[in-house]
C-alpha cells in the first residue's frame, strides 16, 4: 500500500482511540469494577447477578423518577392497551402518547415547539444535517455553514463531524478561549460564512458553559448556538426545563437550539429538539432520518414519559430539585479534597487519580465497601490517568451520601499520603 494511503488510512479518530487506550477498563471489568449486571433493585441499592448488594452512584436519573409509581403505572397501563412497541416510523403510525408528550414539552419550554426522537443522538443526527443544509425554515444560513465544535462538546456531536463536512468546514474550538472564538467568529462573517457553534450546557464529565453569552455572542455574528443539554434536563429550573433554558433566561433566542434527553433525570426514554415557537415541525419531521427511516419510542416508556411531564409541571419537581442539591451540597462538604465540579450545580462529581492504577485500586475498595461507581480512563479522562465517576441523586439517603464521602476520603488521602 502507498504510504500515504496507508497514513490516511490508520490516521482517524477510531485508530487514535485504539492506539492511546490501555486496557484498563477492560481490567475493571474482568475485576467486577464496572459493567455491573443489575437483578433488581430498592431504591438506590442493587442486587447484582454475582449475589451482592451495593450502593450505586452510577445512574444518571439524578431525581429517582424512573421509580416513580405514576410512570411505573402509566407504563404498564400502556403495555396492556396497546403492546410493547408499535413497529413504524411516526409518520406511518404512532401511539397518542407522542402527541401528548410533545404538547407537555413544550408547556414546559413556554410555546416552543418541541420533537420527539428516540435518543438525543438521533436528535443530532436529525436536525443537524437540516441546519446545515441551509433549507430549514426560519433559520437562514449565508452562502456556506462553519461547524465549530467546543471541546468539550459531547461525543455523540463530536462523532458527526465527517456528516457535518457534508455542508461546511469543521473546527474545534475551546470555548474558554473567548478572544479566538471571537477572532474566528469575525472569519466567518468575513467569508460570508454562518457559525453554529455546538457545546453542552452541563458537561457530561464536567463543568458548566455560560449559554446565555453565548448565544448572545453568536447572535451578534449572526450565528447559531446549539446546545446538547442532556444532563442539565430536569435537574434545575421551572418546571425542570433544564440548565441551558434557565441560563438563558426562560426565553429561546431565535439564533438558539436546545436538544434534550428524557433518559436521565427526565425518568423516561428518549430525546428531544427545542426549537423558536412557530417553526414548521412537518419540516423536520418529514425529513430527519431517524424520523423517517426509524420507529418510536417503545410504547410503554412513552406513556412513562408523558407521566413523568406532568409531574415536572406539578409542585413536585421542585421538592425532587431540593433534595437533589442537598445531597450535591452535603457531598461536597464532606470530601476533603476538591472533586471534579465541587462546589457546581451540577450533579456529576469525580475524584480523580494520578495513574490508572491508583483509580483501579480505589474503585476495588469501593466495590469492596459496599458502594460502585464508574472508573473512567482516557479517552474521557487524560491518558494514563484514573477518574470515578459519582453520579449523585434526590435518591440517596443521607447515610449512602456519608458513606461514599468517608470512602472517598480514604482512597483520595492515600494518593497524597
Amino acid at each position: 500500500m502507498d504510504a500515504r494511503l496507508e497514513a490516511a488510512t490508520n490516521d482517524n479518530w477510531m485508530t487514535i482511540r485504539q492506539q492511546r487506550t490501555s486496557g484498563a477498563l477492560g481490567s475493571a471489568s474482568d475485576d467486577g469494577l464496572t459493567s455491573f449486571e443489575v437483578v433488581s433493585r430498592e431504591g438506590k441499592e442493587v442486587e447484582l447477578s454475582d449475589g451482592s448488594i451495593c450502593t450505586e452512584f452510577i445512574s444518571c436519573s439524578y431525581l429517582g423518577l424512573e421509580r416513580h409509581p405514576k410512570l411505573v403505572m402509566a407504563a404498564q397501563s400502556a403495555l396492556e392497551r396497546i403492546g410493547i412497541h408499535l413497529s413504524a416510523s411516526r409518520s406511518a403510525m404512532s401511539p397518542v402518547y407522542l402527541r401528548q408528550l410533545e404538547q407537555l414539552l413544550s408547556e414546559i419550554y413556554l410555546g416552543a415547539d418541541v420533537t420527539v426522537f428516540t435518543s438525543t443522538s438521533n436528535a443530532h443526527l436529525g436536525l443537524l444535517p437540516l441546519l446545515g443544509s441551509g433549507t430549514m425554515e426560519g433559520y437562514p444560513t449565508k452562502r456556506s455553514v462553519m461547524w465549530l465544535i467546543d471541546r468539550t462538546a459531547h461525543a455523540s456531536m463530536q462523532v458527526l463531524r465527517g456528516v457535518m463536512s457534508q455542508f461546511g468546514a469543521v473546527k474545534r474550538v475551546d470555548t474558554q478561549d473567548i478572544d479566538a472564538l471571537r477572532q474566528t467568529l469575525v472569519q466567518c462573517n468575513r467569508e460570508q460564512m454562518t457559525p453554529i457553534l455546538l457545546v453542552d450546557g452541563v458537561g457530561s464529565m464536567s463543568g458548566l458553559l455560560p449559554v446565555g453569552d453565548l448565544s448572545d455572542l453568536l447572535q451578534s455574528h449572526a450565528g447559531y448556538l446549539y446546545i446538547d443539554d442532556a444532563h442539565g434536563i430536569s435537574i434545575t429550573g421551572r418546571h425542570g426545563a433544564g440548565y441551558a433554558f434557565e441560563n438563558l433566561g426562560y426565553r429561546l433566542p431565535s439564533n438558539t437550539l436546545i436538544a434534550g434527553s428524557l433518559s436521565k433525570a427526565f425518568g423516561g426514554a428518549g430525546g428531544f429538539i427545542v426549537l423558536k415557537h412557530g417553526y414548521n415541525a412537518k419540516q423536520l419531521r418529514a425529513l430527519a432520518n431517524p424520523l423517517v427511516f426509524g420507529h418510536t419510542i417503545s410504547v410503554p416508556l412513552q406513556a412513562a414519559n408523558v407521566a413523568a411531564a406532568q409531574i415536572h409541571l406539578s409542585s413536585e419537581i421542585s421538592s425532587l430539585q431540593d433534595a437533589l442539591w442537598s445531597n450535591v451540597r452535603s457531598l461536597d462538604n464532606q470530601v476533603s479534597q476538591r472533586m471534579m465540579n465541587a462546589s457546581l450545580r451540577a450533579p456529576i462529581r469525580g475524584a480523580l487519580f494520578e495513574s490508572e492504577q491508583q483509580g483501579v485500586m480505589a474503585a476495588a475498595a469501593l466495590r469492596a465497601s459496599g458502594l460502585i461507581v464508574f472508573p473512567v480512563f482516557y479517552p474521557i479522562v487524560e491518558s494514563g490517568k484514573a477518574m470515578l465517576r459519582c453520579a449523585v441523586s434526590a435518591a440517596h439517603t443521607s447515610g449512602q451520601i456519608d458513606a461514599l464521602a468517608c470512602q472517598l476520603n480514604q482512597q483520595l488521602g492515600r494518593t497524597t499520603a
